[in-house]
C-alpha cells in the first residue's frame, strides 16, 4: 500500500493498512453492490480518477481482496470480482453505512451532490414489481442543474433490467419526474420520502405509476435506518 505503516501488530491496524486509504472503502462497496468491470466501477465513483482506480485495484488484488478475470469472449477486457476474503467485507461496509446514515448529519452528508452517482445508485436499486409488466421509461428533469446534467432515463424492460442513459434513448416516456437534485437525493437517502416532498415533486404519467413511486424507487441500502444526528 502507499501509505506507511502502523507498525502495529494489532488486527485492526493491519486491516486499516488495506482498507483505509483514500477511496478504498467505497471501492470496495461498488464491488459489494456488484459492479465488475472497470468503466461499471468508475460510474460508482465519478470523483476518483481512472489513474487512482487502477492503482487501487491493483492494491486490493495484491492484498488477496480482489481477483482479476479475463473475459474469454473480448480481447483484453477484464472483470475484478472480490476474494472470499472480500466478500467477507461486507458486514464491514454495511456497518459503516448504517453508523454513517444514523450518526454522520444531514447538512455534511448532503453538501457534495452528483447526479450522475445519484442516478446510477438509482438504477442499481430500482425495484421492477410495482411496475407495469412492458417496458417503462421514467424521465428525471432536474431543473436545477444545467442542460448537460439535467436530463437522465430509466429503462425498465420486461424482465426487469433497468439501464441507465444520459441520451434521449428514443422510446415514449411512461413517467416525467421534474425537482431539484437536494430534493430527489434526500429522498433517496431515506430523509424524507415521496409524499413528504410531492410539493416538490412535478410528477407527469400514469396514477398507477405515481402512486407506487416510493415502493419501485431505487432508494439507498440504508434508507431504512433511522438519522439520530442533528
Amino acid at each position: 500500500m502507499t501509505q506507511a505503516s502502523y507498525k502495529q501488530f494489532c488486527p485492526l491496524a493491519m486491516a486499516a493498512e488495506v482498507l483505509c486509504t483514500r477511496w478504498t472503502l467505497v471501492l470496495v462497496r461498488e464491488l459489494i453492490a456488484g459492479s465488475t468491470r472497470f468503466n461499471d466501477l468508475r460510474r460508482g465513483v465519478p470523483k476518483m480518477s481512472p489513474t487512482l482506480l487502477s492503482q487501487r485495484l491493483k492494491e486490493l488484488e495484491a492484498s488477496g481482496v480482489v481477483e482479476r478475470k479475463r473475459i474469454p469472449t473480448e480481447k483484453d477486457v477484464f472483470e475484478y470480482h472480490l476474494t472470499v476474503a472480500g466478500r467477507e467485507l461486507a458486514g464491514v461496509v454495511e456497518a459503516l453505512g448504517s453508523w454513517g446514515q444514523k450518526w454522520v448529519s444531514t447538512d455534511a452528508t448532503l453538501k457534495h451532490l452528483d447526479p450522475s452517482l445519484l442516478m446510477w445508485d438509482m438504477r442499481r436499486n430500482l425495484n421492477p414489481l410495482p411496475l407495469p409488466r412492458q417496458r417503462t421509461v421514467i424521465q428525471f428533469v432536474y431543473a436545477d442543474l444545467p442542460s448537460t446534467q439535467s436530463h437522465w432515463w430509466l429503462v425498465v424492460e420486461p424482465k426487469g433490467e433497468v439501464d441507465l442513459c444520459w441520451a434521449d434513448p428514443g422510446f415514449e416516456v411512461s413517467l416525467y419526474v421534474t425537482t431539484d437534485l437536494r430534493t430527489m437525493t434526500s429522498i433517496w437517502m431515506g430523509l424524507t420520502s415521496v409524499a413528504e416532498e410531492r410539493a416538490r415533486l412535478k410528477l407527469s404519467g400514469p396514477q398507477d405509476i405515481i402512486k407506487s413511486m416510493q415502493s419501485w424507487l431505487g432508494l439507498s441500502p440504508f434508507a431504512r435506518i433511522k438519522k439520530l444526528a442533528a
